[in-house]
């Protein structure tokens, strides 16, 4: 971090430290979890007044690149450049904009296709290590109830994104699940039979699983439209089921595997 010049026009000063902060981000100087010095350090450091430093904080603040609090002595906290502003964002979007159940439902599908796929063809053999592992993870929670496999469940959907290697898809996607939950899974009666809804969503991951370690990016594909479509039909109305059954007009894949 370099000294800036705290000019008469304050809002300068404020923005090169702002970009500055940014810019370490960018390189992997700084990472989500590290901490910024205190307010009297990066008043030392830039050369510049506190109430610039305070105002550079801010702005970091309200972008969602830091969570600091007043007299805090181990400096502000760095977050998740994407993660949090990009699912408050998209939850905006969907409240105020009125999106339906059925456009949630079906950009997931449209994201969690081309995660698939391009994982299946760009995964390495320790990301398919990790999936298998996080499969077991979800194996294990089914008898510890799903708040456990929830958590294991995501994080295997997670390696998936990952292993698309297009960080966007995998921004996009962690803040879409965000929003569908809020507006939709909200609305969901929690299944009679909660280990056999466990035990089927285990078998889908499985036969993902399978499709992205053997390579085949259609499958993998395929088998996410069709597997979130199924999940979340009977919640749609008519209309929209009849449009995202288009996403799914090719065969079913998980007619093809043996129970």
């Amino acid at each position: 971090m370099n000294r800036v010049a705290d000019a008469a026009g304050g809002s300068r000063a404020y923005q090169q430290i702002v970009d500055a902060v940014e810019r370490e981000l960018a390189s992997g100087v700084l990472r989500p979890g590290d901490r910024l010095p205190s307010e009297r350090e990066m008043v030392a450091r830039y050369g510049v007044s506190r109430a610039t430093v305070r105002e550079a904080l801010r702005v970091l603040e309200h972008s969602g690149l830091v969570k600091s609090r007043h007299g805090d002595r181990s400096g502000p906290l760095l977050l998740d450049p994407a993660g949090g502003p990009l699912s408050d964002t998209l939850e905006r979007i969907v409240r105020l904009h009125g999106c339906t159940a059925g456009e949630l439902v079906g950009y997931r599908m449209m994201l969690e296709s081309t995660a698939n796929q391009l994982a299946a063809g760009l995964r390495t053999e320790e990301q398919l290590a990790a999936m298998h592992a996080s499969l077991a993870a979800m194996r294990a929670a089914i008898e510890r109830g799903a708040e456990e496999f929830g958590a294991a469940d995501f994080d295997f959907h997670e390696l998936v994104a990952e292993a698309s290697r297009n960080t966007l898809i995998q921004y996009s996607l962690r803040a879409a699940r965000q929003a569908a939950l809020v507006q939709i899974e909200d609305k969901i009666v929690r299944a009679d039979d909660e280990r056999a809804q466990m035990e089927e969503s285990l078998r889908h991951h499985e036969i993902v699983f399978a499709a992205i370690e053997a390579g085949d990016g259609e499958r993998a594909a395929s088998i996410a439209r069709h597997s979130i479509f199924a999940y979340y039909r009977d919640y749609l109305d008519e209309a929209e089921r009849a449009a995202l059954a288009s996403l799914c007009a090719d065969e079913n894949p998980f007619l093809t595997v043996s129970s």
